[in-house]
């Protein structure tokens, strides 16, 4: 994975985080309708970015970031959220980032 696609699945990863936390705060925190509003714009700003990825094909880039995406959420599990992640939590996001890596990198016929 080069460096832009990492900075890209990054972004990403934060506007789908921060858009879907802004639903879970209106729905189950009691926030106020309005954080939809932000919400759905991070939501739209994920789209976009994942569509600057250079890959063959669509699947294979969501696939991959996929790994980046769980990784991202536990930091925000524990940055935001105030609660460190487990050994559990840990071990998950390796075999993630290796399944994600197997993705990107795996031998595939040309």
């Amino acid at each position: 994975m080069t460096a832009p696609t990492f900075l890209i699945y990054l972004a990403a990863a934060l506007a789908e985080i921060g858009g879907c936390f802004a639903f879970w705060a209106w729905l189950k925190l009691g926030r106020s309708v309005l954080w939809l509003a932000p919400g759905i714009a991070a939501l739209c700003l994920f789209a976009w970015l994942l569509t600057l990825v250079d890959a063959d094909h669509a699947g294979r880039a969501f696939a991959a970031y996929g790994g980046i995406y769980i990784v991202s959420a536990l930091g925000w599990l524990w940055l935001v959220e105030g609660t460190r992640p487990d050994r559990w939590d840990v071990a998950g996001a390796l075999l993630c980032l290796l399944g994600a890596a197997l993705i990107l990198w795996g031998p595939r016929p040309r």
